[in-house]
């Protein structure tokens, strides 16, 4: 057998074991957990391309929200989930920008 086919052969037997990402996480019970990370790090990514359009600093997005330098870097900090909605609402209205929410 040339390696052309046994490499042909190999990614048919490999291509049947597939799984999709979510099925993958449900059977390893941890889906919800990863979905709600990954929302926190594109509204963090988000709020801070938003920012950077508007040419604002940690600074001075902290004084428009009437809040802290650190409660803006724990809002745009990706692995911090205890961001608020009440936050995320005015972070994106500081920003001219709304919080769109849905259920699936």
């Amino acid at each position: 057998m040339s390696k052309g086919s046994e490499m042909a052969t190999t990614k048919k037997r490999n291509a049947k074991k597939l799984t999709t990402l979510d099925s993958f996480l449900e059977t390893e019970g941890t889906r919800d957990e990863f979905q709600a990370t990954a929302i926190k790090e594109v509204l963090a990514w988000q709020i801070e391309e938003a920012m950077k359009d508007e040419g604002l600093s940690r600074k001075r997005m902290a004084e428009r929200m009437g809040t802290s330098r650190s409660q803006i870097a724990r809002l745009l900090d990706p692995t911090d989930g205890n961001v608020t909605l009440a936050t995320l609402q005015r972070a994106a209205a500081m920003l001219g920008r709304k919080v769109r929410l849905e259920l699936v």
